[in-house]
């Protein structure tokens, strides 16, 4: 079976219960995509899969994303996989929306990672200390930052048990060698719940958006040892090269250039070095401590040995 219609028959079994649509159709729109526009299959399916909530009328919680694999919170490193886990409630924190149930933390010997349980799914409620073996959550990321959404398609059981919950703190001293795309002033998609990175104004959920500005840095960290990838995001950015966001726009607009933003940051960071604490996330380490060590050193030749490893 090809890789396309692998993709067809899985967007198809999510919407035969709500739509009259075939597995042949939905194989013509992802080929159209991937083979006449030069679409990525995953951005295809994105597409497609919104096309057919439109049409059903339904949102993207209200469907599930197919068979569901068991995981720990350190394999989560992708939005929008369904897996399932197994985890103890760590803390419970005040919901800013009345759209979410319950949002907080949630932990297992592999690390901990943020949930949210929307009202509309009408979820039992989770204790904090409680150990639960939840089925069909799907991920989702924010600067770096992963987490799961409970749904109305997921299943919770609590389980009569104990869980140890590990520690996913990284701390790293280096020469941060180089700054990556997708750093300085950037624009994020404003729709509720969504905050992706706008690509050329559009969002890959949401199409076509007016984005919301924001600040972060994608930076690589060289410890001698490995080099490290490492996300701050706006807090974080902002304590680090003292440059605010409103002052990041107002630069951006007088140069009627957005990159200049990224560009006079790196010329203040890049080489130095740091002592960065926070926690890891997939590849990432989020930077929530930092501290500045020395420097600068010579950034060219750091990042020749850290490409090097």
């Amino acid at each position: 079976m090809s890789d396309v219609r692998q993709h067809a028959d899985d967007i198809h079994e999510q919407f035969s219960d709500h739509i009259d649509v075939s597995v042949e159709d939905v194989e013509e729109r992802l080929t159209t995509l991937v083979d006449e526009y030069k679409v990525p299959i995953d951005e295809a399916r994105r597409s497609v899969t919104n096309h057919y909530l439109e049409e059903a009328g339904l949102e993207r919680e209200d469907i599930s994303g197919g068979d569901s694999e068991a995981a720990n919170i350190e394999d989560v490193d992708e939005p929008e996989e369904w897996i399932d886990l197994t985890a103890k409630v760590i803390e419970l924190w005040d919901p800013r929306s009345d759209s979410v149930a319950q949002v907080g933390l949630l932990g297992d010997p592999t690390g901990t990672i943020k949930f949210t349980k929307w009202a509309k799914s009408e979820l039992p409620a989770l204790e904090e200390g409680g150990v639960y073996e939840l089925r069909n959550v799907v991920t989702d990321e924010y600067q770096g930052r992963y987490s799961v959404k409970l749904n109305s398609t997921t299943v919770i059981e609590e389980l009569d048990e104990d869980l140890e919950v590990g520690n996913d703190t990284s701390e790293i001293e280096g020469a941060l060698v180089d700054m990556q795309s997708g750093s300085g002033l950037i624009k994020r998609c404003p729709e509720d719940d969504c905050t992706r990175v706008l690509q050329n104004g559009r969002c890959n959920e949401h199409g076509e958006v007016e984005g919301e500005f924001d600040l972060r840095i994608k930076a690589v960290v060289d410890d001698g040892i490995d080099a490290h990838e490492v996300i701050f995001d706006k807090d974080a950015t902002e304590e680090l090269t003292g440059l605010s966001l409103e002052e990041a726009k107002e630069m951006a607009m007088d140069a009627l250039d957005t990159t200049i933003v990224a560009d006079e940051i790196s010329e203040d960071i890049v080489g130095t070095y740091y002592r960065i604490e926070g926690p890891t996330f997939g590849r990432y380490v989020l930077a929530d401590d930092v501290e500045e060590l020395g420097g600068p050193a010579d950034p060219e030749e750091l990042l020749i040995k850290a490409r090097s490893m």
